[in-house]
């Protein structure tokens, strides 16, 4: 809990990963320190903050019976998310919740769970327009989700936030690490292209993509010569 307390800096990893930790554990105890949080002053704090409580609140309200009634797709990757699928609807239905920002953030990640669950190519092209909008923290769980899918039609929406040297640090850095989860030669030239960013979060998320790669396809992968054999990494279970 003291670390979202007196953290003002830019590099809000730290209170993010504590706001969606404590929302994750689900236990009303919290309830009051996430809503004085969700006032703060770092928007994606505030974000997080605001995002945990509504997620709480649902968890309070019996929720969790909704999923069991068959009308949501289950989560295959085992993650605690930080809202629950929405029913399941058709996917231009959900993309128009996904990017209508008129709506609470809470119902926009809701659709976009409920995509990510649903894990068709049109599911990942609709995940992938989400990179528009204007929430840092919206777009990093955009890339995060595309991560855990794997699936290569993400490719060229992650490698146009890698490539956007304006974009938000965590956005990047998850766009690094999803392109790395993928796996395919043409994330390895992506992600060797940004091993000399100017931002240290970037430039690491690049490097440790390529070493998991390496490790995980052993004398199969040439770090420096290129690619002659690649197989995806293991989905990620649970958020940064």
């Amino acid at each position: 809990m003291d670390s979202l307390e007196g953290n003002r800096s830019n590099e809000c990893y730290v209170p993010l990963s504590v706001g969606e930790a404590l929302g994750a554990i689900g236990d009303s105890v919290v309830l009051d320190l996430l809503k004085e949080y969700s006032k703060d002053p770092v928007i994606e704090v505030a974000e997080t903050c605001q995002l945990a409580v509504r997620r709480l609140e649902w968890l309070l309200t019996g929720g969790e019976t909704q999923l069991q009634d068959g009308s949501t797709d289950k989560n295959p990757y085992c993650s605690v998310d930080p809202a629950p699928p929405a029913p399941r609807r058709s996917v231009p239905e959900m993309h128009s919740v996904l990017l209508d920002e008129s709506l609470s953030l809470f119902e926009r990640y809701r659709a976009m769970f409920a995509l990510r669950n649903l894990g068709t190519e049109e599911a990942v092209v609709a995940l992938g327009d989400g990179f528009q909008c204007t929430s840092a923290l919206f777009r990093h769980e955009i890339g995060y989700v595309l991560g855990q899918m794997q699936h290569p039609a993400a490719i060229p929406a992650l490698r146009a936030v890698l490539e956007r040297s304006k974009e938000n640090p965590m956005v990047r850095h998850e766009a690094a690490e999803a392109l790395g989860s993928i796996g395919k030669e043409e994330c390895l030239t992506v992600l060797q292209s940004y091993l000399k960013d100017q931002e240290r979060v970037v430039k690491e998320s690049c490097e440790v993509a390529l070493d998991m790669l390496e490790y995980e396809n052993g004398d199969t992968f040439q770090y420096a010569d290129g690619l002659v054999s690649l197989q995806p990494l293991p989905q990620r279970d649970a958020h940064d």
